[in-house]
């Protein structure tokens, strides 16, 4: 994973990928976004990207900083992928029936006749937790609603998902930072759960009136072809459960730490939307991953060859105070936080975003409704993960209204 030379940019000695950098990687950040547009990141020999705007303008530009070499350190035009590539490491033309297809399946009449059955689940699981009082909001809400709700929408079978799709998930992202121990130790764990994720996104194993089945019927047309199909499904379950899990954690540990954002979103469950919004740009679920330059370029006074390997930090992008104020390392809810690069931006943004954001529109619109205060009873614990920020555990309370 090297580029040529540092080519005059500020050396970081730091590792952002380290346990104590992952569990709080805003101080690094800012040491990163203040040393200039451009840094060299001297333990991984790649230049890194941390302020808004240039992450911002490489996201947009698909044609000079490419995909199709692997959205991870390993460069694929040399050394393989250990899977086939999908949607989120492909470039057009092979990008586009992909794109269009999931893209078709997740339209807005689809997601909007997803609200009524994931509101009957948020109504009973809220219902469920209030009455406990006590809860962890992670592994008894924000990993239950996905695995259920979306779950039942992609139409996958019920039994084995919990014990598979965390995991594999997990694997999948870990491609998308350094192949170092943690990268390994992921992969160990999620080894097992291919094979039941790749078979339970066949066609033969889906509910015929789900996401999944109509994914199918791009390749029925000729849209896509049948693997293709069953790699959509599997990042179609991606988009809906792994980072949405994430999200949900982050949001109640962000409100939770808040008390007064709380307290306006449970006297105006209207402004779930920008609680939302502003969770994603204040904990952003993913935090980094690369690209790879598509020919020569000259990017903010870099000369960078075709070829080359760059690292975004999206994770530093969204607390960018050039871009959101002097308080960008506050969480409220009344900031607009549209335009935030959570979901990746232009072809490759998140095409699953509608859906991940009305999982948890619904879930915590009716947590608001029914709390009338959260508090944190115990220390959150990290999710430590190259690619992906969040918490194993977030242990609350909750007063009813």
């Amino acid at each position: 994973m090297t580029a040529p030379s540092r080519a005059g940019a500020p050396v970081i000695a730091d590792d952002p990928y380290d346990d104590a950098n992952l569990a709080d990687p805003y101080p690094l950040f800012e040491r990163m976004r203040d040393a200039g547009p451009v840094v060299w990141l001297e333990r991984y020999g790649v230049h890194a990207f941390t302020r808004f705007d240039p992450c911002r303008e490489i996201l947009l530009d698909h044609e000079t900083f490419i995909s199709g070499a692997g959205v991870g350190p390993r460069n694929f035009h040399h050394q393989p992928s250990w899977r086939p590539q999908g949607i989120l490491d492909s470039d057009p033309p092979v990008h586009t029936p992909l794109r269009t297809a999931m893209a078709g399946v997740i339209s807005p009449r689809n997601v909007r006749g997803l609200r009524a059955q994931f509101q009957v689940f948020a109504e009973q699981l809220v219902d469920e937790l209030v009455q406990q009082r006590e809860f962890d909001a992670v592994t008894e809400m924000a990993e239950l609603f996905p695995i259920e709700v979306f779950g039942n929408a992609v139409g996958i079978p019920r039994e084995g998902r919990e014990a598979n799709l965390l995991a594999h998930g997990a694997m999948n992202f870990s491609q998308f930072g350094p192949e170092d121990a943690r990268y390994e130790e992921f992969f160990a764990e999620g080894e097992s759960t291919i094979d039941w994720v790749m078979d339970n996104c066949a066609r033969e194993n889906l509910t015929p009136d789900g996401l999944g089945a109509q994914i199918w019927q791009y390749a029925d047309d000729g849209t896509i072809t049948p693997d293709e199909a069953t790699r959509l499904v599997r990042a179609l379950l991606s988009a809906g459960v792994d980072t949405t899990v994430f999200a949900i954690g982050n949001a109640i540990r962000c409100l939770a730490s808040n008390p007064d954002q709380w307290d306006a979103l449970h006297q105006q469950p209207r402004l779930t939307k920008f609680a939302v919004d502003e969770a994603l740009r204040f904990d952003s679920p993913f935090q980094s991953f690369f690209r790879t330059t598509g020919r020569d370029v000259d990017f903010h006074g870099l000369v960078l060859p075709e070829d080359t390997k760059i690292v975004l930090f999206v994770g530093a992008a969204n607390r960018d105070p050039r871009r959101w104020g002097d308080d960008a390392d506050d969480y409220r809810i009344t900031r607009d936080a549209g335009g935030h690069l959570a979901f990746g931006m232009g072809i490759h943004q998140c095409v699953g975003q509608p859906i991940s954001r009305l999982e948890m529109d619904v879930l915590l619109t009716e947590l608001a409704k029914r709390v009338a205060r959260i508090e944190l009873i115990g220390e959150p614990a990290h999710y430590l993960h190259n690619t992906l920020r969040g918490w194993t555990s977030v242990p609350v309370r909750v007063h009813p209204a």
